[in-house]
């Protein structure tokens, strides 16, 4: 049996995960490693914002980063961290559809 901290652990990563522009963030790193700069163009919004997301992700180890000069740069810490985000839009895609049948039918 798993230990329960297991759970709580993985818990806390889904936490970092539940927010619309941590997931664009996730979607837009899939590729490529980014600067802060250019992150901040793609997602826009405030600095200060984009800050506090890359931290809390950072720090829960879906992201790594890396200082260049006095740029600082993001990457996914790992390519199932995309895929797990897939999958989880790919479950919305199908209950999105589900109801959309039930919807025609009435």
């Amino acid at each position: 049996m798993i230990d329960k901290k297991i759970f709580e652990l993985q818990a806390n990563v889904c936490k970092a995960l539940a927010h619309p522009i941590r997931i664009e963030i996730i979607d837009i790193l899939q590729a490529k490693e980014m600067s802060f700069g250019k992150l901040l163009e793609k997602v826009g919004g405030a600095k200060s914002s984009l800050s506090q997301h890359l931290t809390s992700m950072t720090n829960k180890g879906i992201l790594l980063q890396r200082k260049e000069g006095l740029n600082v740069y993001y990457k996914l810490s790992s390519k199932k961290v995309s895929a797990a985000c897939k999958i989880m839009r790919d479950v919305l895609m199908e209950n999105l559809k589900k109801q959309n049948e039930i919807l025609k039918k009435m």
